[in-house]
């Protein structure tokens, strides 16, 4: 392989290609999640120019959200604290790009930084963790269940009020060690990340959308850069995944609308089929008295602002004070 590129398909203009004395940084989480994600970007980019892997450097940054584990991130700041050092990392030159899982992402990025890049979305189901139940209707009564998704506590809590939940933080790694301990008998996680991680040994069960609607853009993984960056913006473009990004710009733009932060219990999911999207979505309560969902489709082009209708629907039928905390 040579070690330029075409900049575009009608023009002559070519773009230099990484190599091991200038290697492409790319930024990253350290949990092995991340570490996971990032690798997996090295690879298709390795892949796509036939270079070698050292013309790929990932770089660990460590963020806050990482680094406090003992409150849950609506006390901390929420989705950005997971994000906020390594796009200040992206901004100064540190890194050239930065990895992210998207359900991370906030929906607006700071000024000068562009996510249009995504990867092939993994398996979108949330998994129910546990030793030696296959499911929430075995739990008992009472049950003390961990999870640090307030999504994930509303819709358990919509379905079965008798449970009892409490704060489960940390890598997935970390979770599991809690529920060896017997913080609680089960706990939720996400299908995509234990299928990056390979972690066939863990006792989950796969709950189908139908049951629990996953997080906005659950398993996929976004990847940033500077806006003006085009160097980046040639390279990444290789990788990109349309679908991906297609289902992704219906999600956002429903997440958008609603507002939603780690403090509002949100789901949705969009989906293809031929040139059709359609896209689920719900909203509840907090503390999960309520959940108000609709479904929908549009051709795929217009997929953003049928997210952006079914949010705006949602909002006129939930009311001012639906959202409010009530613990």
């Amino acid at each position: 392989m040579s070690g330029q590129i075409d900049a575009t398909n009608d023009s002559p203009m070519t773009v230099s290609l990484p190599s091991p004395d200038h290697p492409l940084k790319i930024g990253t989480r350290g949990s092995p999640l991340a570490l996971a994600q990032a690798q997996e970007t090295r690879h298709r980019l390795i892949q796509a120019f036939d270079l070698p892997e050292e013309a790929f450097r990932i770089v660990v940054i460590k963020v806050t959200g990482d680094a406090i584990q003992d409150r849950p991130l609506k006390e901390i700041g929420g989705k950005g604290l997971f994000t906020r050092e390594i796009e200040e990392d992206l901004l100064s030159g540190k890194i050239d790009i930065a990895v992210h899982s998207m359900k991370d992402m906030p929906v607006d990025q700071p000024a000068g930084l562009l996510l249009d890049t995504y990867l092939p979305r993994e398996d979108v189901r949330d998994a129910f963790i546990s030793a030696d139940k296959t499911g929430i209707a075995e739990l008992d009564k009472g049950a003390v269940v961990g999870t640090s998704s307030l999504r994930r506590r509303a819709q358990l809590l919509n379905r079965r009020p008798d449970l009892q939940v409490v704060e489960f933080r940390g890598n997935v790694q970390t979770r599991l060690r809690k529920l060896s301990e017997g913080v609680a008998e089960c706990t939720f996680l996400a299908m995509a990340g234990l299928n990056r991680l390979e972690m066939d040994e863990v006792p989950k069960y796969a709950i189908a959308p139908d049951d629990m609607l996953p997080a906005i853009a659950q398993g996929a993984i976004g990847i940033e850069r500077r806006a003006d960056d085009t160097w980046v913006a040639t390279l990444l473009e290789a990788i990109h995944d349309a679908p991906t990004g297609r289902r992704l710009a219906a999600e956002r733009a429903f997440l958008a609308r609603l507002d939603g932060s780690c403090e509002t219990p949100i789901a949705g999911l969009a989906e293809l089929s031929g040139g059709t999207l359609r896209l689920r979505g719900e909203v509840l309560r907090p503390d999960g008295s309520e959940a108000i969902g609709d479904d929908g489709d549009a051709p795929i082009e217009d997929g953003a602002e049928l997210g952006r209708e079914m949010a705006s629907k949602l909002l006129d039928q939930a009311g001012p004070d639906f959202f409010d905390w009530h613990s």
